[in-house]
Formats: structure tokens, sequence, C-alpha cells
């Protein structure tokens, strides 16, 4: 069970990590950097699956995702709340579940360690918080 402080302290981490993890993905000329590594990185491990190349669609997607998931992380960052790591732990569920399904497709496999990651973020966040005193149920 976590300490209600030391589940700030995860809700930030988690947004520290996918702040790290993500950032490339934000625009289009460090998505291309981070594709090429990626690349590299799958043809190097010799790994079942492809790596395509983005058109401009996928580009654009990739973009927004990354966008979007830098600013939820900066949330987190500077407003670590329980209800925030509850709705990320949501968050990454559907990840797991649409990283699953793609790696179900035969895309690399290299999606498996970030797959692990979102998992392991969901469970350590859906994890029960003690209650200080005077406050209602656990959440």
């Amino acid at each position: 069970m976590w300490s209600e402080q030391g589940y700030r302290r995860l809700v930030r981490a988690s947004g520290v990590y996918d702040l790290l993890v993500t950032a490339a993905f934000a625009t289009p000329w460090s998505f291309m950097l981070l594709h090429g590594q990626l690349a590299e990185l799958h043809r190097a491990m010799g790994l079942v699956g492809e790596l395509p190349a983005f058109g401009p669609l996928q580009m654009m997607m990739a973009n927004l995702m990354g966008s979007i998931v830098c600013v939820w992380a900066w949330l987190r960052i500077r407003h670590p709340q329980r209800r925030f790591g509850r709705y990320d732990a949501a968050g990454r569920v559907l990840f797991a579940c649409w990283q699953g399904y793609a790696l179900g497709q035969g895309v690399t496999e290299l999606v498996w360690g970030v797959l692990v990651l979102e998992v392991l973020w969901a469970v350590l966040q859906w994890w029960p918080v003690k209650q200080s005193a005077g406050a209602g149920a656990m959440v």
C-alpha cells in the first residue's frame, strides 16, 4: 500500500518517464531522428516484425500523440495528484491494449519493452493508497 506522499512521488516519476520517452515524438524532426535510431536498433537486434517508414499522415499521428503525452506528463510532474495517477493508469491500460494488438499484427518486437513498462506503471498506479486521517474511502 502506498502512502499519500509515496504515491505522489510515483505519479511525478511516471510523468518524468513519459516526458523522457515521448518528447522525441512531439516534432517531425525529432521523430525522424528517433525513427532512424529505432530502425537501426531493430536491424541490429535481428528482431521479428517491421518498423515501416512513416508517411505524412503517420508522422502527424506520432507527433499528435507525442505532443499530448508531453503535456499530460508535465501536468503530472507539476501537480502529482492521486486522481491524475488513476487516470494515467487507465490510459496505460489502453496503450497496452493497442500495443498488444499491434504486436499481434506484426510490428517490431521493440514494442514488447514499452508494453511491459506500460503494464508495470499501470499496476503501480492502481495500487491502493493509505488514507490520511479524516479522509474518505481508498481510491
